[in-house]
């Protein structure tokens, strides 16, 4: 399994959520709703959740500890673009 798409929609600075991200695999399965969050230990990603009954639960997510680093990895890469584009922008 490959990611070959990644899309970062940046939000407000203002709020802990940072951005929201896509991932596509292989061309052929997409996840949105992707979370870049920051905690109190730094930014971290958090996997598309839905309330059930006062909780979150993820609704989609890695089995494996290695799988959950790649899709972290590739979304912090992206993310870290988009930042460094608007700061291009602002020159």
């Amino acid at each position: 399994m490959e990611i070959t798409d990644v899309r970062i929609r940046r939000m407000d600075d203002e709020g802990k959520m940072k951005a929201v991200a896509s991932v596509t695999f292989d061309g052929e399965f997409v996840v949105h709703d992707i979370k870049i969050v920051k905690g109190a230990n730094g930014l971290f990603v958090a996997m598309p959740s839905k309330k059930i009954g006062g909780r979150y639960k993820d609704v989609a997510h890695p089995l494996l500890p290695q799988t959950r680093e790649k899709i972290a990895n590739a979304v912090f890469q992206k993310y870290e673009e988009s930042l460094t584009e608007a700061s291009d922008g602002m020159e």
